[in-house]
C-alpha cells in the first residue's frame, strides 16, 4: 500500500489551514487610510464634576465625557460587578446615597 493519497491528503489539509491564518505586520496605514480611533480614559479629568455630585444621567455623562472615556458605568456598594479591565470605561463609585465618592478608569 502506498502512502502517497496521505501525503497528498496532509498537503492539502495544511495548504487549506494556512489560508486561513492572518499576519498583521505593524506598518502604518496607506495613504488615504484613516487610523484607528483609541479610547482612553483619565478619571482625573472627570473629579471636578463628578465628586461629591448626585449621579444623575448628566452628572455621569458629563464625567464620561470629561475623561474621555468610551463609557461609564455608576458603581453601587454591595454591587457584583465584572472584573475586566477596559480602558475607554469610566467607573463610577457612589454612596448608599447616590452620591459620587470616587471616580476610576478600567
Amino acid at each position: 500500500m502506498s502512502r502517497f493519497p496521505f501525503a497528498v491528503v496532509a498537503t492539502l489539509g495544511l495548504l487549506a489551514v494556512s489560508a486561513c491564518a492572518t499576519t498583521t505586520t505593524g506598518a502604518p496605514p496607506m495613504s488615504g487610510q484613516t487610523p484607528p480611533v483609541v479610547m482612553s480614559c483619565n478619571a482625573d479629568s472627570a473629579k471636578p464634576a463628578a465628586i461629591g455630585k448626585t449621579a444623575t444621567a448628566a452628572v455621569v455623562e458629563r464625567a464620561r465625557v470629561d475623561a474621555g472615556a468610551r463609557t461609564a458605568r455608576v458603581l453601587k456598594p454591595g454591587q457584583m460587578v465584572t472584573m475586566e479591565y477596559l480602558e475607554g470605561r469610566l467607573n463610577i463609585d457612589v454612596d448608599a446615597g447616590n452620591v459620587i465618592s470616587r471616580v476610576r478608569c478600567g
